[in-house]
């Protein structure tokens, strides 16, 4: 007795669907991988570009490849030269990525240093504010004549220009701040300020505080006001001229090491 074929209820599907579906699903997988492309990391895939640029990621493993003189290079090996097998790299990604962002950093602060001189020099201020570049960062030095009267803390309507376009500046970094009061050896004692450490630290307070109020997108956290009082003199208290020099408030945009 023959056995009947059972027949096909169903067709099976055309042979260019199955290719079609390949070229579909292969479409889907560029595109994906372009999108994932374009949400990369610019600083971190700089790092890693870098690290491949300066160290040959195969040191580690044997090569596929036989040597043309093998004995030679068991020999190195042997003597210990370039043989790294246990080394490990000293470079590695992160590190790398942060010495991009130091290097952008100091960019960054080299321009503002060039933008507050142009500023000082157009506005006749060289003589009252000067800018330094230090290892700190940038340091501003505001003599007291601009800023406030004598013994007291109220920032003066002269000085609001400077102090707003330093803050246009910084909203331009992400750079700390870290605002300075000095004063001369000579005490006060009033009411408000029973000696200098509270003229200086009101006066540091009183830079910080228009800094943020008067510049939109600031953050507080970045800011530090620092009372010295007569701790720190840059001339020796013993002239006018020189208590003038020595009364002043700094403002210094730190380097990211300092902050």
């Amino acid at each position: 007795m023959k056995l009947r074929r059972k027949q096909k209820n169903q067709k099976d599907s055309p042979k260019w669907m199955t290719t079609y579906a390949d070229m579909v699903t292969l479409i889907l997988v560029f595109f994906i991988l372009l999108f994932s492309m374009s949400q990369i990391n610019l600083v971190k895939f700089e790092a890693v570009s870098e690290s491949f640029r300066n160290r040959m990621i195969f040191d580690f493993y044997p090569s596929a490849v036989e040597e043309d003189y093998p004995t030679e290079q068991t020999k190195i090996q042997e003597n210990g030269e370039e043989n790294n097998e246990f080394e490990e790299p000293t470079e590695t990604p992160d590190h790398i990525a942060a010495e991009l962002e130091e290097k952008q950093s100091e960019e960054d602060l080299r321009e503002l240093k060039e933008e507050v001189d142009q500023y000082l020099e157009e506005n006749q201020l060289s003589d009252i504010i000067s800018a330094n570049q230090t290892e700190r960062g940038i340091v501003l030095v505001l003599e007291e004549q601009l800023l406030f009267e004598t013994s007291r803390a109220e920032i003066l309507e002269g000085a609001r220009p400077f102090l707003s376009k330093v803050g246009t500046l910084l909203g331009n970094i992400p750079n700390a701040v870290k605002v300075e009061g000095h004063t001369d050896s000579r005490q006060i004692s009033t009411f408000r300020f029973p000696s200098n450490w509270e003229l200086s630290g009101a006066r540091a307070s009183s830079v910080v505080r228009y800094l943020l109020e008067q510049t939109e997108g600031l953050s507080p956290e970045r800011f530090t006001a620092v009372a010295y009082g007569e701790t720190r003199p840059v001339a020796p208290n013993d002239s006018e001229e020189n208590w003038s020099k020595n009364r002043r408030v700094e403002i210094v945009i730190l380097h990211p090491r300092y902050e």
